[in-house]
């Protein structure tokens, strides 16, 4: 294992890269191991019974991406109610690759005050671990710098699936 785990159990917690199922098998190993309670988002239609019940015993908080509902508030909501909260967010948002990262772990971090800890599973090298959070500082081309460093060198169980760690803002922000 590399790198310890935050102290505070207040945070955004970054899950990339995200290229297989295996990785929530994986990262819920990972968070009991240092008695972690995590909870994490999913499309919703994983959530039907029975499965949704383990599921939402697991952590499992279900989302629906189709319909306009604004996830981020809610869930800066859900850490001005907890004082205990671990929200792993899968940030590519699929296990596929993308051209850029959901937003939407900056924003619930910004919107709530937390920090971002990034977490990774280095298939290649066969460990796992966290970075030093990064409390978000609202210039998200520097902040994201930051998590290209950390990520850069992580190999996914399939690698040709994790894409660049980028956001659609930052080429907003440099305009």
């Amino acid at each position: 294992m590399g790198g310890a785990p935050p102290k505070d159990h207040h945070f955004v917690l970054i899950a990339a890269p995200h290229t297989s199922n295996w990785d929530l098998l994986y990262l819920l190993a990972f968070a009991a191991v240092y008695d972690i309670k995590v909870s994490w988002l999913a499309k919703h239609s994983l959530f039907h019974p029975p499965m949704g019940w383990v599921l939402r015993a697991m952590g499992g908080i279900p989302i629906v991406r189709h319909k306009n509902s604004n996830v981020v508030d809610a869930m800066v909501e859900e850490f001005s109610a907890r004082t205990s909260l671990v929200l792993t967010v899968p940030t590519e948002g699929t296990r596929s690759k993308v051209d850029y990262w959901k937003s939407g772990f900056y924003h619930i971090a910004v919107g709530a005050g937390v920090p971002i800890v990034p977490s990774y599973l280095d298939y290649d090298k066969k460990r796992g671990g966290f970075g030093p959070p990064l409390l978000p500082t609202g210039d998200v081309a520097k902040d994201m710098q930051y998590f290209r460093d950390f990520y850069a060198g992580k190999s996914g169980k399939y690698p040709e699936l994790f894409g660049p760690v980028r956001l659609r803002e930052e080429s907003k922000q440099n305009r």
